[in-house]
């Protein structure tokens, strides 16, 4: 996400930090590259000439120019003037105690995503404990009830609908009787969009909102169309209210100027953004994380978060003491490739790591090899995974066809498993290399 950014931002950092010295010639040259870096990225105009003038008048401040470590303070200054303009900080929902029910409104053209949007928004907030109810009042798209109540089902969220209804106003407050009446505290309203904003649409929402009362009216828009989704954002604000936006595809947004611009010129906060086609790929939306993937300094908080989420904390501890016992095997090397599936693509866990997502340029990951490597493995049998040591030259022919690879592929995996079996039982006798690598991860959290 944000490769464009990212990439030139890297770049800049990796030159900037390492200087002794900074004088106003070289800050005037890395602002000038920050200013075609952020009109590429399709940043509003008026974004860039504030964050450019903002930068430049603190960088040439005492502040920078007498300091012990001039570099490394102007790339703060260039951190914390992205994390302003994201947002400053993470923005919550501002929902109803469990006791009484709380509306959520979402708005959005047509293709922007909000029927997916809502249910990965369902998913959530059921796993935080509250009861929410989908209410399908888009009644304009083709399929879309079908396609909220093929979602609800998924994550066993229920949904309500009028199958032969086509008065939206009616739909939601018949909604909002069906939830009292049921126990559920959230109601997440999904309307119908169009492909452009007309007037029809927009006395639509205007009479749902009045029938529902929502405590939050949310846009839901495409991150892919830059500025389009502020200059959208700004139409939908005046008319309703905005509290807030979704930004969806954001996995998918090279440039990043609907997340640049949007706070500054409506100020709105965006809460979530949408990093996938999973259920569970929506994320709260930090401006601290995202100012920091943009800088490729990665995102080390988010990871562990995503690891804690996804790990099942018995099998880890069932792991380490594998571990310290010497019986790490090629199933748990298996198991741990699964896990590491789970918690997203490898292109998105390599954008979190300090050090490698200002490296990437834009580039994908090959994950051809680890599909290949699992392969090979779930080709052997399960004393073969138990004991590496008993594959043999047949054996090793045999994994090679049934997985579709070579033996050559075959004996690379299994002298890499050897490998990490090898430093996994000196790590597990080492107790002063133990108490360093915590050091190191601990210190990477902070």
């Amino acid at each position: 996400m944000l490769e464009k950014l990212t990439t030139t931002f890297s770049d800049i950092v990796r030159t900037v930090s390492g200087k002794a010295t900074i004088n106003e010639k070289n800050i005037e040259e890395t602002v000038e590259k920050i200013k075609m870096a952020l009109l590429e990225a399709d940043v509003n105009l008026r974004v860039v000439r504030r964050f450019v003038n903002s930068t430049i008048e603190e960088a040439k401040g005492e502040k920078v120019l007498r300091a012990v470590d001039p570099g490394q303070q102007f790339v703060k200054i260039i951190y914390d003037k992205i994390v302003h303009f994201l947002g400053d900080t993470k923005s919550d929902l501002q929902l109803k105690g469990p006791d009484t029910q709380s509306v959520i409104l979402l708005l959005g053209l047509q293709g922007a995503g909000k029927t997916t949007a809502a249910h990965k928004l369902a998913a959530r907030l059921k796993k935080e404990g509250r009861r929410p109810l989908l209410a399908a009042c888009d009644l304009v798209r083709p399929a879309a009830v079908d396609q909220l109540t093929v979602l609800g089902d998924r994550i066993g969220v229920p949904v309500y609908k009028e199958e032969a209804s086509k008065d939206a106003v009616k739909v939601a407050q018949n909604a909002i009787t069906y939830a009292k009446q049921n126990g559920l505290d959230t109601i997440i309203v999904d309307t119908a969009g169009r492909l452009q904003i007309d007037d029809s649409m927009m006395k639509e929402l205007v009479a749902v909102k009045a029938a529902v009362k929502p405590v939050e009216i949310l846009l839901v828009a495409d991150a892919m169309t830059g500025q389009n989704a502020v200059d959208i954002a700004k139409t939908f604000d005046e008319q309703l209210g905005l509290t807030g936006v979704i930004l969806t595809k954001f996995d998918s947004d090279a440039r990043g100027g609907a997340a640049l611009s949007l706070k500054t010129i409506t100020g709105k906060p965006i809460l979530f953004i949408g990093t996938g086609e999973k259920t569970e790929d929506f994320e709260p939306f930090h401006p601290d994380r995202i100012a920091s993937r943009i800088l490729g300094m990665g995102d080390i908080v988010s990871l562990v978060e995503k690891a804690q989420e996804t790990v099942d904390q018995q099998e880890a501890e069932r792991l380490q003491q594998r571990m310290a016992r010497n019986e790490f095997t090629l199933e748990d090397m298996l198991a741990q490739f699964q896990q590491v599936k789970k918690m997203g693509s490898m292109q998105s866990i390599m954008e979190m790591m300090p050090g490698l997502a200002g490296q990437m340029n834009g580039r994908n990951i090959d994950t051809s090899a680890m599909k290949r490597q699992e392969a090979i493995i779930l080709s052997m049998t399960k004393k073969e995974r138990a004991n590496h040591l008993i594959i043999g030259p047949s054996r090793r022919k045999r994994i090679a066809r049934g997985s579709g690879t070579s033996v050559a592929e075959v004996n690379k995996l299994i002298k890499q498993f050897e490998k990490i079996k090898l430093t996994m039982k000196k790590l597990s006798r080492n107790k002063g290399l133990q108490a360093k690598l915590m050091q190191q991860l601990s210190g990477m959290q902070r």
